[in-house]
């Protein structure tokens, strides 16, 4: 067990020099800060359900980010892989905010590594790395099970549907995501993907045939959100991965098809070639994926579509068009397996 200090103060020490930080990447509304210590600069990130809509869309109420570092699971990830924390606290600011206590992560500023912020293009040879060390993460907890409390994947599945807009208003929350563009999109998602929307839209009432039909493929753990924002690269090749908020057991599959998903305008090969790769690397790393990568890879695909059919509604030019009609083949075939 890692140690959680008893407040941000006795984290930070006596010197340290804090300021106000923005990442215009970021989508939760969360209250971050830049800090230098004996010289060393950090990026606090704070952690309420108060200032967090994901957090309260995910039902975070114990700070999943610090459960994830003091179960000391961060502790065992492969070596190609730097998460960049190096200590929690609690919070101890006045507790007159309704929703909980909450709590802080501190991490090494890597933002220099990060990936640039915009479309660019990921270089091939850094998205292969990518793809090979998510493999590597995979084998390395291959058939591992929650001990801990990590995110579930009933809630994964459900996470962004169209239910989120009104209940996150009843929170008080204002955050555009979850109030106007979610709703909006699964509006859109109807009309636009009428084949899809028969077969998503009622799984997202109930995802219970997809959890089930997964339960019977391997399991391992996940981060959750590969996306360009949380990725980078050091000089000696390993992968920066950051924000561990949505770590959980799942198919590794989900991982995969959240990378292809949400770098979709980044990626320098296709879809289909980047699976291809990653089941490449899961392969070269120990795993034999003869018997469950069809069933998987279809399933997670459909998963996705729960996830991310909202997002996938609103794009309206040729490209948006051709990237929904993509997806909604991916729901169709991953129905089959149900």
């Amino acid at each position: 067990m890692r140690p959680v200090a008893a407040s941000v103060e006795e984290l930070l020490g006596p010197d340290a020099v804090r300021e106000p930080f923005t990442s215009t990447d970021g989508k939760s509304g969360v209250e971050m800060e830049r800090v230098v210590v004996d010289g060393e600069r950090y990026i606090l990130k704070h952690l309420n359900l108060d200032d967090d809509w994901t957090m309260r869309a995910t039902g975070d109420l114990a700070c999943r980010p610090i459960t994830v570092w003091r179960s000391g699971w961060l502790d065992q990830l492969p070596e190609c892989l730097d998460h960049t924390v190096v200590g929690a606290a609690w919070d101890d600011r006045p507790h007159d905010r309704p929703r909980g206590q909450g709590g802080a992560l501190l991490m090494r500023d890597v933002g220099d590594a990060l990936l640039p912020e915009g479309d660019h293009e990921i270089p091939l040879e850094q998205h292969l790395a990518f793809l090979d060390h998510m493999a590597q993460l995979h084998a390395a907890f291959w058939g591992c099970r929650d001990t801990v409390g990590l995110f579930s994947l009933p809630v994964r599945l459900v996470l962004f549907g169209p239910r989120l807009g009104s209940t996150e208003r009843a929170c008080g929350g204002t955050d555009v995501v979850p109030t106007e563009l979610v709703p909006a999109g699964w509006e859109r998602f109807a009309e636009r993907a009428p084949r899809a929307a028969e077969i998503v839209l009622p799984l997202l009432d109930d995802p219970a045939p997809v959890v089930t039909a997964l339960s019977t493929t391997p399991q391992t753990l996940i981060h959750g959100d590969w996306k360009a924002g949380n990725l980078g690269s050091h000089p000696d090749g390993r992968t920066i991965l950051i924000d561990w908020a949505v770590p959980g057991v799942a198919p590794p599959c989900i991982d995969a098809a959240w990378y292809i998903s949400l770098n979709r305008a980044r990626l320098p090969q296709t879809k289909e070639a980047s699976l291809l790769a990653y089941r490449e690397a899961l392969e070269h790393h120990g795993i034999d994926t003869a018997a469950w990568w069809e069933r998987q890879s279809a399933l997670c695909l459909l998963g996705l579509t729960l996830m991310f059919g909202w997002e996938k509604g609103l794009g309206d030019d040729d490209e948006g068009a051709e990237e929904l009609a993509w997806w909604e083949a991916r729901a169709v075939e991953g129905a089959r397996e149900l």
